[in-house]
C-alpha cells in the first residue's frame, strides 16, 4: 500500500513502486492514503500542487491546490512542444545550405561562398564535415570572393537564462546557425611545466581546434572561471587550483555563427579549399546554386529527441522559430514566450501562466497543476504530444524499473533546485488514459541560493528524492483509485 515514501533518487523518473501489481479491492482502495496525506507525508517544504483528469473529456478527478502557480522547470518543453507541432507541422525539418553565388569554372567559384544556417539544433561537427565532403564532391577547390555567414534565421541570444554561472554548457546561446549544442570542449593535461589545455569542437569522430575561443590558466583563488567577449574571440580564464591532475568539460559558446563559421574554415581547409575571414549576416542569393545540404529528421524524431535528453538549445530553437512561423519576429525569448503563452490562451483557454522561455530554465516561470492538465488534454488523449513523451518506469523498493509493473506513463520531468515537476499521461491497467501535473517548488529555500553557484546546495539531493517518491505514490493511487469512468 502507499505507506511510505522513502527512496533513493532516479535521474528524472519518480521513485519507487509503493502499491501491489495486482488490482486492489475496494478495502484495499479505501484504505489507501488521500492525495493530501501523500503530499503532507512527503515533507517537502514549500508547496505543492497536483491534479489529475479523464485525459479524454478532461474532467477533473481530484486536485490538490490546483491553482498554485509554481515553476514548471523543463515541463515547459512539453508546452514547446505542442506549440511547434501546431506552427510548424511534426514533418518540418531544418536545414543548413553551402551555396554558390557566382560561377563555378574548372573548380573555382567566382564569386561569394555563403554558408546558410536554418536553425538546426543538432548540427554537429561531422555534419559540417558532410557539406564540406559535398562542397568537395561539386568539384569546388577555390573561392575567390568572401566567404559569407547567414545565422539570422533566428536573433542572437546570448544565453538562455543570464542569472546561471557562465561556465554551465546547459546555458548555451541560441542562433540561427548553431553547432554541437553551441558548446565547445575544453579540456586540460598537467605537464612538466603547467598545463597544457585545448579548446575543440569535438564530435563523434572529429576534433579540430577552435581558435575563436580561448583559454587562459591563471593564478586566482576565485571566481574558477571568467569569460569576457572580445572583437575577434571569446576569452576564457580559470584558476589553476580548481584543475587537478587532468579533465575536461563543455563550455558554452557565446558567438554560435562565430564558433560555427570557424570550424568550417578549419574541416574546408583540410579539403584543400582556403576561406577569408568570414563575413556574417546578410540574405544569400535566392539564385545560387547550392553546393550541399543537409537536411534534419523531421521535427516529431527531433522533439522527441529533446523531451528525453531535455536539451535546452532544441526547445528554444523549437519555441523562437515556432513563434517567426506565427507572424512575430521576437526580439528575445521572453518575446517569443509571451507569444507561445498566448497561444495556449486562445488554444486551450490557459489563464493562469507566465512562461520566460521555451525550456523552462529561467525560474521566474509559472503555471498552475490545473492549466497543465487543461494543455494536455488539450492536445489530445492521442495526440503528437503523447507519441514523443519519454516514457517514465515505475520503480521497486530497490530503485529498479519494472518492467511488468501495470501502469504506464508517459510525461516529461523538470527539475531545478528545490523545483520538481511531472506532467503527462497514464495509463491505468484497465486502459483508461489520464492526464496529469504535480509540481512542488521550495521558493524561499531556492531564493537562498547563490547564482554563480555551480555546486548542489545542502538539501537538494534529499528534496529531490522525497519529490520523485510523491509523484510516484500519487500516480499509483491515481491509476488504482480512478481506473474506471
Amino acid at each position: 500500500m502507499l505507506a511510505g515514501l522513502a527512496g533513493g533518487a532516479w535521474a528524472g523518473a519518480p521513485a519507487r513502486s509503493l502499491i501491489p501489481l495486482r488490482r486492489p479491492d475496494g478495502f484495499s482502495l479505501r484504505a489507501l492514503p488521500s492525495a493530501e496525506e501523500l503530499v503532507a507525508r512527503a515533507d517537502l517544504g514549500g508547496q505543492v500542487g497536483c491534479v489529475v483528469a479523464d485525459a479524454h473529456s478532461g474532467r477533473v478527478l481530484e486536485a490538490v491546490n490546483p491553482l498554485r502557480a509554481l515553476p514548471p522547470a523543463s515541463v515547459v518543453k512539453a508546452l514547446t512542444t505542442a506549440y511547434a507541432f501546431d506552427h510548424l507541422g511534426p514533418g518540418y525539418r531544418f536545414r543548413t545550405r553551402l551555396i554558390a553565388a557566382g560561377r563555378v569554372t574548372d573548380g573555382r567559384l567566382d564569386g561569394d561562398l555563403w554558408l546558410v544556417g536554418g536553425g538546426d539544433p543538432l548540427l554537429d561537427t561531422d555534419t559540417l564535415n558532410d557539406l564540406t565532403h559535398g562542397m568537395a564532391e561539386a568539384g569546388l577547390r577555390e573561392v575567390t570572393g568572401r566567404f559569407r555567414v547567414a545565422h539570422e534565421a533566428l536573433p542572437l541570444i546570448e544565453a538562455i537564462d543570464p542569472d546561471q554561472p557562465m561556465q554551465v554548457g546547459y546555458n548555451p546561446a541560441v542562433s540561427g546557425l548553431n553547432l554541437n549544442f553551441n558548446r565547445v570542449h575544453f579540456e586540460w593535461r598537467r605537464g612538466a611545466d603547467g598545463y597544457d589545455v585545448t579548446m575543440q569542437a569535438r564530435s563523434r569522430s572529429l576534433r579540430p581546434p577552435v581558435s575563436v575561443s580561448r583559454m587562459s590558466v591563471v593564478d586566482r583563488n576565485a571566481p574558477i572561471y571568467l569569460y569576457e567577449a572580445t572583437e575577434e574571440r571569446e576569452e576564457w580564464s580559470v584558476a589553476r587550483g580548481a584543475l587537478g591532475e587532468n579533465g575536461a568539460r563543455w563550455l558554452p559558446v557565446r558567438r554560435p555563427h562565430a564558433y560555427t563559421a570557424d570550424v568550417f574554415r578549419v574541416l574546408a581547409r583540410a579539403r584543400g579549399v582556403v576561406l577569408d575571414a568570414p563575413v556574417f549576416g546578410g540574405d544569400p542569393p535566392e539564385d545560387g546554386l547550392v553546393l550541399a545540404e543537409h537536411v534534419a529528421e523531421p521535427l516529431e524524431d527531433v522533439l522527441r529527441g529533446m523531451m528525453r535528453w531535455s536539451t535546452n538549445l532544441t526547445a528554444e530553437v523549437a519555441g523562437m522559430l515556432a513563434t517567426q512561423a506565427g507572424g512575430v519576429r521576437p526580439a528575445g525569448l521572453r518575446q517569443s514566450a509571451e507569444e507561445m503563452s498566448r497561444w495556449l490562451q486562445e488554444r486551450h483557454g490557459l489563464r493562469r501562466l507566465s512562461l520566460v522561455d521555451h525550456s523552462g530554465l529561467g525560474d521566474e516561470a509559472r503555471i498552475s497543476a490545473r492549466e497543465m492538465v487543461r494543455a494536455l488534454v488539450g492536445s489530445g488523449a492521442d495526440g503528437n504530444l503523447r507519441r514523443v513523451m519519454k516514457q517514465i518506469p515505475m520503480r521497486d523498493d530497490q530503485g529498479r524499473p519494472m518492467e511488468d509493473h501495470p501502469v504506464q506513463v508517459v510525461a516529461k520531468t523538470g527539475t531545478l533546485y528545490f523545483v520538481s515537476a511531472l506532467a503527462g499521461f497514464v495509463r491505468a491497467p484497465s486502459g483508461r488514459d489520464l492526464a496529469f501535473a504535480i509540481f512542488c517548488g521550495d521558493m524561499d529555500r531556492r531564493a537562498a541560493l547563490d547564482p554563480a553557484e555551480e555546486n548542489r546546495p545542502p538539501g537538494a539531493r534529499g528534496y529531490n528524492r522525497r519529490a520523485k517518491a510523491l509523484q510516484q505514490a500519487l500516480i499509483e493511487r491515481w491509476a488504482a483509485v480512478h481506473e474506471t469512468v
